[in-house]
């Protein structure tokens, strides 16, 4: 059991469960389930939530010590780009799944993760890694992963302020008309099939920008920025632009869903991230190269565009 003590700071006050989380640096949600336990008391007398408490009052909050999380590990290859006490960032390959699940209560990233000789500091008072946001199990590239509480909700507060930068690498079918470009559509649940989404009226807002990397005969590469992160957000929003990701099985039809010669996953890797690091506030920057699977294709569409011997014939996305 740690022990913290907190002194409200002049000039604040207000709800004890968020005066409580900016001081300890926990997330709202673990800080009312302390609460919820009797560990947060005023000269030994408990508090609820939703008490006031006002400069100078002196806050004693009682941490349990975190248990072993109830998850396997497992020893599965993981390529960590980045890593210091509070964050560590995951080169994730496609086909892994980022966190157990029904279906997958093994062989996912978090498996991989306690396995590795990493100290957690606790997540919601458990000794596993914080999934602070997610890939697509088709998608590649880089995942932020919390070590501790605090680290967890400073990364947390970042995403939902939008001061987390990630971009993506895409190759979608055809050729996008304008150099750069916003997509400002809403996406929830496509009321046609439940297990997709669409760009609906009733959705939740979401944001993609884009610009033109490079073009190809039939294809383009696309520097993508996700503003929001709705499920499956550029790959709707792409195909909704009528430019689908190359191999996408769900959202992608005909030529788009077959993908260039060579092609055999979806051609969508999270390349950028740009955070501010929890502990001191300096910008952290990661770049992850494409994949090995994917830099052959691009050199068949760039050999294709220049008409290098041994490359005419069908254009790419033709029917294999």
């Amino acid at each position: 059991m740690t022990e913290l003590r907190l002194v409200v700071p002049d000039g604040s006050g207000g709800r004890v469960d968020r005066i409580a989380s900016d001081l300890s640096g926990l997330s709202r949600s673990r800080i009312q389930r302390l609460i919820a336990d009797g560990h947060l008391t005023v000269d030994g007398v408990p508090l609820k939530a939703r008490s006031v408490v006002r400069a100078g009052d002196a806050l004693l909050l009682r941490v349990p010590a975190a248990q072993p999380a109830d998850i396997e590990p497992e020893a599965i290859p993981l390529e960590v780009l980045y890593e210091d006490p509070d964050v560590l960032v995951v080169n994730k390959p496609s086909g892994l799944v980022v966190h157990p699940s029904p279906g997958h209560w093994s062989g996912t990233m978090v498996n991989a993760l306690l396995a590795r000789d990493t100290e957690y500091g606790g997540i919601a008072g458990v000794l596993r890694p914080g999934i602070v946001h997610r890939l697509d199990r088709d998608t590649s590239g880089l995942i932020m992963v919390a070590k501790t509480d605090a680290a967890q909700t400073s990364l947390m507060a970042q995403l939902k302020a939008r001061r987390v930068k990630k971009t993506y690498l895409a190759l979608v079918q055809g050729s996008v008309e304008a150099a750069a470009g916003r997509i400002e559509a809403p996406i929830g649940r496509d009321p046609r099939q439940r297990t997709r989404m669409a760009v609906v009226a009733d959705g939740r807002p979401s944001v993609t920008g884009y610009r033109v990397r490079e073009r190809f005969r039939g294809w383009t590469l696309l520097e993508v920025d996700l503003v929001t992160g709705r499920t499956h957000q550029i790959r709707v929003h792409l195909a909704a632009l009528g430019h689908a990701v190359a191999g996408d099985p769900v959202y992608g039809t005909g030529t788009s869903r077959r993908g260039p010669d060579g092609l055999e996953r979806l051609f969508l890797h999270a390349w950028r991230i740009v955070f501010a690091s929890p502990a001191t506030g300096d910008l952290v920057r990661v770049e992850a190269p494409l994949p090995e699977a994917l830099e052959p294709v691009l050199g068949r569409l760039r050999a294709i565009a220049t008409g290098a011997p041994g490359t005419a014939g069908p254009e790419p996305g033709h029917t294999r």
